[in-house]
């Protein structure tokens, strides 16, 4: 199965097919940035659905080594209003990606602009006070991110989750994980003792359904406080676009085991991918995943509240 890290030197039938299913603009000649194709898609999203995860990359914010994250361009709060529009969602859930470290500035700034209908999940390091920990909820911060799969340098460690779970589960935050499948098999009884909810992103990443990361994830769903994201579809699949069958078969799975955990999210700007993929097309894909219009309801309006606390004060 391929990574988001591998994705940008790979070159095999995935990014053939993906070229094939692009419209001829994308990028920046597109009317929707860092997206192909300019169709909207054709499930219709419903009042107050979320895409329950971006990222935002604002050059007027320094990153960890104290320049200007530019890359990838035109990915600010304005630029995402686009696909949101395009999408028809309303709600949004922001996290951090790694450029900015720990320094939470550029999110709390995306917060502000995005209102009532933002949430943000922050990466921390658990010498974080108190009341930054309050001002993040404040502001609308709901979980901590360990992204901590692939061969780039993590900003957090393993070392850092129980302490930081212990910081966070008195304000009802989550944990939130970008592992690899063998990661989240080896940290499994880890896994399985936080006192905090736990998140997974882009379908876990396990390579099938036969895969023992596989295994692991169902059994954390079995227990009741684990989520996963119905995103990433292109990091899931060898095959590609259109139809991304091997996220698909993951995703089907999970959505016949737990309906009630799952949220839905796009993982615009897609960094990984040389050729940006179709937000409408993923976002349709919905219905093959879920087929059922009351459990697409579900992903995207009734659990995105539950996770994350939409509709209630801040």
């Amino acid at each position: 199965m391929i990574g988001r890290r591998e994705l940008i030197t790979h070159g095999s039938m995935a990014a053939i097919a993906a070229a094939v299913a692009m419209a001829p603009g994308h990028a920046a000649d597109s009317a929707y940035p860092n997206s192909a194709g300019s169709e909207r898609p054709q499930l219709k999203a419903p009042p107050n659905a979320c895409d329950c995860h971006i990222h935002i990359f604002d050059p007027r914010f320094a990153g960890a080594d104290g320049k200007p994250v530019s890359e990838p361009a035109h990915a600010t709060v304005q630029d995402y209003r686009r696909i949101q529009q395009r999408l028809g969602t309303s709600r949004v859930v922001v996290v951090m990606p790694r450029p900015y470290g720990t320094d939470p500035a550029m999110l709390l700034d995306a917060m502000a602009q995005l209102g009532a209908g933002g949430r943000g999940i922050v990466v921390l390091h658990p010498s974080v006070t108190d009341a930054e920990l309050k001002r993040l909820h404040d502001a609308g911060v709901r979980g901590v991110r360990f992204s901590l799969g692939g061969p780039k340098a993590a900003i957090v460690s393993f070392e850092e989750v129980r302490p930081m779970a212990q910081r966070v589960a008195g304000l009802g935050w989550h944990l939130q994980f970008n592992l690899d499948p063998e990661q989240i098999v080896q940290h499994a009884d880890l896994l399985a003792g936080l006192p905090t909810p736990l998140v997974f992103d882009h379908l876990g990443h396990p390579n099938g359904v036969k895969d023992p990361a596989f295994a692991v994830l169902r059994r954390l769903l079995d227990q009741g406080r684990t989520w996963i994201k119905l995103s990433g579809a292109y990091l899931n699949s060898d095959i590609g676009a259109p139809d991304y069958p091997e996220a698909t078969q993951i995703a089907q799975a999970f959505v016949r085991a737990a309906p009630e955990r799952l949220v839905w999210g796009s993982d615009w700007p897609h960094t990984g991918p040389t050729i940006k993929p179709d937000d409408a097309l993923l976002f349709d894909l919905l219905r093959v995943w879920a087929p059922a219009a009351a459990t697409r309801h579900r992903i995207l309006v009734a659990n995105a509240e539950t996770l994350y606390g939409f509709g209630q004060p801040r």
